[in-house]
């Protein structure tokens, strides 16, 4: 268990905006960030980060939540494992007590694999720098291939020794399970005709060398294993299978080390394999990524997406690599980014040329030979093409059809101008085969979303409106008003039921200073209303109980010590009306009303329109009992009567007009 202690000082050192800026690009918005969607697939930001009120909210998916939320939504942690993140990022030492093997039992099937994952790459870094085969055979091909101490460290490069089944014992003697050895695929099992209960274990990756796979926030997800013997009937590079953590297509070997440089960068190099990023990282140019050997995914380059807008993809001179590679540009363009290419010279492939120049040399070649896909694609298949009329028709649709999978219609237009440039075709004829290729994908869209109709079956076309839960809301107001405001004193103008001179009831405002939880919890007793939301409830008497134990009520503070499920709702009443920042209203000439200017009215209208809904439903329940039953209703309709009166009070004071 993790110490209060320490999970307090991670809270109060942790800032939401920094931990969230590691996974995704944010911008500036006023007073808060907005930036893509890390969990859904979109072009246009709905994801709103408060620096102030250290809660995130998405839009696009509904989920939202504090610092500890979006590593567990996110990167799937545990709630100690973000709290560790977290402490390891500050450089805050953790306390806690030593985790027993019935603890290690008791953690669920996704950690256990997390844990196994992470001995693993332990293993294989302590096999590398301790055994003494791991430093003859292991060692030496890393240094090898350029690689110095410290980068082999820093990759967590390892060795998985010629034995059998050398890992697995040392993993089952730590008292690691089979099941997730063989989950994680890092052990192969198989059924022992002598003895059923006795399985035949293997490691996966003996005698390799290991790069281990990491996702965006540091975890092991994941091994790719280089063979070092030359075995005709093994493959060179073996990969983790797919398994609960790891997914080929959703993961992009260096992101964790890349991250920071590709956001300050704001560009993406994009290669083929592991020894290219480490090389790259290696020289000084550290916003290089690897699809690890892999076709390139849109999981992929949506990653890629929260970090920046650019990726400039680097091929090797090999021809028939780069045509293969052309396919991935078009992914590329369609999640609406900006793509460049740079191609190395013959015979050198990333890591070579940066295993052979330096630095300034690097970025010079890179400079000079990055060059814009359309004029990239143009020139490769323009040579292809040669004299061959037909051949280059092809060649230009195939420039068309790339530049038909931009989503920007300004972007489509200046690349149809560019492209008519270099192939000598004019500018109307693109047109027109841009238009076609548009209107056949939009035709062909269409077609697969079309759902089965019967024949003769008649579509009744309905206009569904939505019912406006009416408690809901303005239970939902309360919460938003306590977390807002409930600490602050306030002049509130509150009504006293009395009897007039006449015999009346009135209602006579009376003036009382006092804090906005007081006046609202007061105001709740005393007509004895208890919120029926189930979470609102809950988040109500905890509210309360904050607000009326301490002078200075701090948000994050707070949802420190709630579940995530109250950190979620918290988060979606707090960051509702930030969504509107999105939209801009400002430019349009809009300035909405700061509803801080009147929270005595606020506060005292909410609850009054609470009373008067309530009062109503209750007088609809009178009614409906008089109609079930053929008993004398006197008493009942004089109730009736006195709410009916009341509420019309309540409505007057709401300046209201009832019918």
């Amino acid at each position: 268990m993790i110490s209060k202690t320490t999970i307090d000082q991670v809270f109060e050192t942790a800032r939401l905006e920094e931990v969230i800026g590691d996974f995704v690009q944010l911008k500036k918005s006023g007073s808060n960030f907005k930036g893509l969607s890390p969990f859904t697939d979109e072009r246009t930001p709905s994801f709103m980060v408060s620096p102030v009120k250290q809660i995130w909210k998405d839009f696009s998916s509904g989920k939202g939540g504090n610092v500890v939320a979006f590593l567990m939504e996110h990167e799937h942690f545990s709630y100690p494992e973000a709290i560790k993140y977290l402490a390891k990022k500050y450089n805050i030492e953790v306390e806690e007590t030593q985790r027993t093997d019935e603890q290690k039992q008791e953690a669920n099937e996704r950690e256990s694999m997390y844990l196994v994952s992470e001995f693993a790459q332990k293993h294989f870094a302590e096999m590398l720098w301790e055994t003494e085969l791991g430093k003859a055979i292991g060692l030496t091909y890393f240094k090898e291939r350029g690689f110095n101490h410290d980068t082999i460290k820093k990759f967590g490069l390892g060795y998985c020794l010629d034995q059998w089944d050398g890992f697995t014992k040392s993993a089952l003697d730590q008292g690691y399970k089979l099941e997730y050895l063989e989950k994680t695929g890092l052990t192969i099992v198989k059924e022992n005709p002598q003895n059923a209960n006795d399985p035949k274990k293997f490691d996966r990756f003996k005698a390799r060398v290991m790069f281990p796979i990491h996702s965006m926030s540091g975890r092991v997800l994941g091994f790719g294993g280089r063979i070092l013997k030359n075995d005709k009937k093994a493959a060179k590079y073996q990969n983790s299978p797919e398994s609960e953590i790891y997914h080929k297509s959703k993961v992009l070997y260096g992101i964790y080390y890349a991250k920071q440089a590709i956001a300050k960068e704001d560009n993406c190099f994009l290669v083929e394999g592991y020894t290219d990023v480490i090389q790259f990282h290696q020289r000084g140019i550290e916003n290089v990524v690897s699809s690890s050997g892999t076709a390139l995914t849109p999981e992929q380059i949506r990653l890629i997406n929260r970090l920046t807008k650019n990726i400039t993809v680097l091929f090797d001179g090999d021809a028939a690599g780069l045509r293969a590679s052309l396919r991935g540009i078009d992914l590329i363009l369609e999640q609406g980014m900006n793509v460049k290419v740079c191609s190395f010279p013959e015979g050198e492939d990333p890591d070579s040329f940066a295993k052979n120049n330096e630095l300034e040399e690097i970025e010079s070649y890179l400079s000079e030979n990055a060059k814009d896909f359309i004029q990239f694609k143009a020139n490769l298949l323009a040579k292809e093409a040669a004299n061959d009329p037909i051949k280059r028709a092809d060649t230009v649709r195939d420039i068309v059809n790339s530049i038909s999978k931009i989503p920007d219609g300004i972007k489509r237009e200046i690349y149809i101008q560019e492209c008519a440039g270099i192939m000598n075709v004019s500018e109307g004829v693109l047109f027109s085969t841009l238009a076609q290729i548009t209107k056949k994908g939009r035709s062909e869209a269409a077609k697969s979303n079309e759902p089965e109709q019967k024949a003769f079956e008649v579509v009744k076309n309905e206009a569904t409106v939505e019912k406006v839960d009416v408690q809901y809301e303005l239970e939902r107001k309360i919460i938003e008003i306590l977390l807002l405001y409930g600490g602050e004193t306030e002049e509130f103008e509150d009504l006293e039921l009395k009897e007039s001179e006449e015999g009346d009831l009135i209602l006579e405002p009376i003036s009382i200073e006092a804090k906005v939880f007081e006046k609202i919890f007061l105001d709740l007793q005393d007509d004895e209303i208890e919120l029926a939301n189930d979470n609102f409830r809950k988040i109500y008497y905890k509210l309360i109980e904050a607000l009326n134990q301490t002078e200075e009520f701090k948000l994050s503070g707070f949802l420190a010590s709630q579940d995530q499920d109250i950190v979620s709702e918290i988060s979606s009443i707090m960051m509702e009306e930030e969504k509107y920042i999105l939209h801009n209203w400002e430019r349009k000439d809009i300035f909405p009303k700061d509803k801080k200017l009147g929270v005595a009215q606020l506060t005292s209208e909410t609850i009054l329109t609470l009373r008067c809904f309530l009062i109503k439903k209750r007088m609809l329940a009178l009614q409906d009992g008089t109609k079930e039953s053929t008993a004398d209703h006197r008493e009942t309709l004089e109730e009736i009567m006195n709410y009916l009166h009341l509420n019309k009070l309540l409505n007057k004071k709401l300046n209201r007009v009832l019918s």
